[in-house]
């Protein structure tokens, strides 16, 4: 395998797994309680949490190789997270008229997912 091809098929294999990830969290939340934009929510916040996590752990703890920092962080959270799904879920909310709940998803998802984000961060540093 030539080894400019690495870290694409990296980001392909880590994209593929999250992507798979993000559609079963959105399906779960779906048989639970609907159609809802929480599932959106739920893979964005716990997503935040693991870049922040994982970079963390991979700058300060354990020096994880470039190889795995393309996997994990561009490849598969990169895909598991969905902030163009937010986006246009947000949207779609606010045609139809339901306008606090579109500025309570993009509110409540960018600041909670800063606070996950911080604790991920937080929790590495600690390990």
């Amino acid at each position: 395998m030539a080894v400019g091809l690495t870290p694409w098929l990296l980001v392909a294999l880590g994209g593929a797994l999250g992507a798979v990830s993000r559609f079963g969290i959105e399906r779960l939340m779906i048989g639970f309680i609907g159609p809802t934009v929480l599932g959106t929510f739920a893979v964005n916040i716990t997503g935040s949490f693991a870049l922040g996590l994982f970079l963390t752990l991979s700058d300060e703890r354990f020096g994880w190789s470039p190889e795995l920092r393309v996997l994990v962080a561009v490849g598969f959270l990169g895909s598991y997270t969905t902030f163009s799904t937010l986006t246009v879920a947000s949207l779609q909310l606010a045609g139809d008229g339901e306008w606090t709940r579109a500025v309570v998803n993009v509110a409540g998802s960018l600041a909670i997912g800063l606070a996950a984000a911080f604790l991920g961060i937080a929790a590495g540093k600690a390990v």
